[in-house]
């Protein structure tokens, strides 16, 4: 999602690095041509690092580059070499970014501290070379593995504000305001709806200690179900531990700061009942306001009992000390934010021993499946001992008995990979 430049969720495409190759070499000195295979192994591919960076607060970047993609392993070399490792890709965002699966919205793991580094795919496995082929009986392997290939993997991150104290409200009452009251961050203010299109977050202080708070767009009824914005930012306030719930006391707009009140808990609930239950102190702003008095006494009349309610006027700074130590001694009695657990789920890695049998349209057995794509990356087809392999792991696979049971006789044609014989 991107509004007015903020971004705050973004599909990427991942790949971590292909396996190198491994080495087919022999020694060969002068007047010696053949001393023995030298093969060295490839390199493993660079697999895919997402790094937490309290420095970065959207996804913005990731906006103008869709494609991730990690360094390849370098071929191994001859005298034993081995190749090189690819290097990782390292992915700078915010803290508190989420990733996600986009095929099955799974959480694959939440970012929450400046620095974590979090792998999400591991590169390939570097392919091994002809020396690691010789036996007793197999003195000179003339073929070498191929490397571990890898798939690409699109992904959903989604940032979710990690802040100790969330402003909600309607639009235009005054959030931002008290935000730049009691913080050095400098929102955007105006007096229209929607100045807010981005979570604007602040350090509080409070003598030595201090506090996050984060001013959430303003929230309208209908926001649950995607009107105005506040559905694409009610994300940002599921994090908090505490709300602050400023009201427009003042009425000037022509509405019921009850009514409002009632409204926001209510479009709080509908998103999720675990925002619902969050602790809240209400700040009743505009109090300097003709008109405000009345609408005090009946809003504490009607929710003095419930809720710890606070008389601000956040244009000139009246009543914050107030309440921001409230808002401190309540954050002392509360938990501390919560790490999204990720999902039981990895991205699934090709079976080698699975295989599949079909009859194509000129009745040739086609075999499929992991199994053969193993065979056609570790076999040479104009190398004798490569194809006994080719021919020794079929068997052993039990692919010449479910050949059998599908109808194969002698004489018919086989397809394996790129490998076609008459099966005998």
């Amino acid at each position: 999602m991107a509004t007015n430049g903020f971004t705050d969720k973004v599909k990427i495409k991942l790949k971590a690095g292909n396996g190198g190759d491994g080495m087919n070499s022999f020694k060969a000195y002068k007047g010696k041509p053949a001393c023995g295979p030298d093969g060295g192994d490839g390199g493993d591919g660079g697999s895919i690092v997402f790094v937490g960076d309290k420095n970065m607060h959207d996804l913005l970047s990731f906006r103008y580059t869709a494609k991730y993609f990690a360094e390849d392993g370098a071929r191994g070399g001859s005298n034993q070499c081995t190749g090189r490792s690819g290097e990782d890709l390292l992915i700078k965002v915010p803290c508190g970014t989420l990733i996600r699966d986009m095929d099955t919205g799974k959480v694959l793991a939440d970012v929450f501290e400046d620095g974590e580094k979090v792998t999400i795919l591991h590169g390939g496995r570097g392919g091994k070379g002809n020396v690691r082929f010789t036996t007793a009986r197999r003195h000179a392997p003339d073929f070498a593995q191929k490397g571990v290939l890898t798939e690409p993997h699109m992904v959903i991150l989604e940032m979710k504000v990690i802040a100790d104290v969330g402003l909600v409200g309607f639009p235009n009452v005054g959030k931002s305001t008290l935000l730049s009251k009691i913080s050095a961050a400098k929102p955007k203010i105006a007096d229209y709806h929607f100045t807010t299109l981005s979570p604007n977050l602040g350090v509080v202080k409070y003598f030595d200690e201090s506090f996050i708070a984060a001013d959430i767009p303003g929230l309208i009824e209908g926001a649950a179900e995607g009107a105005g914005l506040g559905h694409d930012f009610l994300r940002h306030i599921e994090r908090t531990r505490l709300l602050c719930h400023v009201v427009d006391i003042s009425g000037v707009e022509g509405r019921d700061p009850l009514e409002d009140f009632k409204v926001i808990n209510e479009e709080l609930a509908s998103y999720s009942e675990k925002l619902a239950a969050l602790p809240q102190i209400v700040a009743l702003n505009k109090c300097d306001i003709y008109g405000a008095e009345e609408n005090i006494k009946k809003f504490k009349k009607k929710y003095g009992k419930k809720y710890e309610i606070f008389e601000i006027a956040a244009i000139n700074g009246t009543g914050k000390e107030e309440l921001v130590r409230a808002l401190f001694e309540k954050l002392q009695t509360l938990p501390p934010a919560e790490r999204i657990p990720a999902d039981d789920f990895v991205f699934e890695e090709a079976d080698n021993t699975q295989f599949e049998i079909f009859v194509d349209e000129n009745n040739s057995y086609v075999v499929v499946g992991g199994l053969v794509d193993m065979l056609c990356r570790n076999v040479v087809l104009n190398n004798p001992e490569s194809m006994n392999y080719f021919q020794r792991v079929l068997k052993l696979r039990g692919v010449f008995k479910e050949l059998e049971k599908k109808g194969c006789t002698p004489g018919d044609t086989v397809i394996v990979g790129d490998v076609e014989f008459e099966y005998v």
